[in-house]
Formats: structure tokens, C-alpha cells, sequence
């Protein structure tokens, strides 16, 4: 295995220990032993037109890899809605980010038409995930994909990444046009689904 492949900043590093301790003591809702690295968050985020995109949902932050970048490339006025449950990976995040454009919200993702309703939303742009849909109770994980039908605009996009290709029947029962993508470059390596919401007859 070539190492220097791998995104080994001193910034993701320094994460990976934080990580690994809520992997072993919740391996029912962590579902990850390391951040992602550069190249996933690139695959996931290459599908999000920023100069457009004036709302975007973020599920499962962990530690922010996804978070930061978004924060970095969003619009002046756009706004960044982020849920997490991990009380540990929030207290984190939450000390680290001061931005007016970021609302971070420590609840299930089940509650994501509830929160928009209370930030004045009704749909939004882009909705991202790296929950582990693979180790959700089916009721949790029906709940978040409905909730997450519900809230994306007509043109939206729903990009989940997972370790696994057990989502797939799920994902492509309850959306359309769903595309594939693949990173071997992360621990582990990663599937990258884009889906649209199916519309209605």
C-alpha cells in the first residue's frame, strides 16, 4: 500500500484518534474510523454548484471534513444547515466554527423538514450524508430518507457516500436518476451516490 497516497495532513491526523474512540464506543451510529479524506470529499462535492446553490443540508458532520470545505467554498449569502448527534464530534465542531452562514443543529437528521420549518425554509439545494445507512434501524433510516424527499427543490440533489453497495437497492427504490461513483483513495474506500428525487405521476 503506497501511504503518500493518502490525505495524511497534520489537520486530518490529528483527528483520526478522536475518531477511532467514538468508532469503538458507538459502532452503531459512528460509522467511520477515520475523517474522510481529500479525495472523497472532492467526489462529494464536485456535484454542488456553489455559485448557485443558496441552501445546503449537511447529515452526519463528524469531525467536518465536508463542513469546512463547504464553509470555504459557499456563497457570502448562502446558508449551511449541519446535523449531528454525536455529542462528543458537536461540542467539537461547535467550538471551532463562528460563522453567521452556519447552523448546527445536535438532533437527528429524522428531524430535518421540523428544523428547516423553524430556520423559515421549506426546500433546499443540495443535501448531503455520510450517515451509515447500513447499521440505521429501518424506521430511523425510512423517517431521514423521507425527510430528505420532502425538502430537496425539484432540481436538487441528494449525494450520500457509503463503504458499502448495500444501499443501492434502497437509495435507487426511493429516488431517480441514481449514478455511482468510487474513491479506493479513504479509509476504507467509499461509493458515492448522487440521486434526484422521484417525481411525482
Amino acid at each position: 500500500m503506497c501511504y503518500r497516497c493518502f490525505d495524511l495532513s497534520l489537520h486530518t491526523m490529528s483527528k483520526k484518534p478522536k475518531f477511532i474512540n467514538e468508532f469503538l464506543k458507538k459502532k452503531n451510529k459512528v460509522g467511520a474510523v477515520a475523517p474522510s479524506s481529500r479525495f472523497l470529499r472532492k467526489k462529494m462535492l464536485k456535484h454542488i454548484d456553489f455559485e448557485k446553490a443558496t441552501v445546503i443540508v449537511e447529515l452526519g458532520s463528524g469531525t467536518g471534513a465536508f463542513t469546512f470545505e463547504i464553509l470555504e467554498k459557499l456563497a457570502p449569502d448562502g446558508k449551511l444547515i449541519v446535523f449531528e448527534t454525536n455529542e462528543q464530534f458537536y461540542e467539537t465542531l461547535a467550538k471551532k466554527i463562528n460563522d453567521e452562514r452556519f447552523v448546527f443543529v445536535n438532533q437527528s437528521a429524522e428531524k430535518l423538514p421540523e428544523i428547516l420549518k423553524e430556520q423559515g425554509l421549506d426546500k433546499v439545494d443540495y443535501i448531503i450524508s455520510s450517515l451509515p445507512l447500513a447499521i440505521l434501524p429501518d424506521k430511523v433510516k425510512n423517517n431521514i430518507l423521507s425527510g430528505i424527499k420532502k425538502s430537496l427543490k425539484a432540481e436538487g440533489l441528494f449525494i450520500q457516500f457509503q463503504y458499502s453497495l448495500n444501499a443501492k437497492k434502497l437509495l435507487r427504490n426511493n429516488f431517480e436518476n441514481v449514478s455511482l461513483d468510487f474513491t479506493a483513495i479513504n479509509i476504507p474506500p467509499a461509493f458515492v451516490y448522487k440521486c434526484k428525487v422521484k417525481e411525482c405521476a
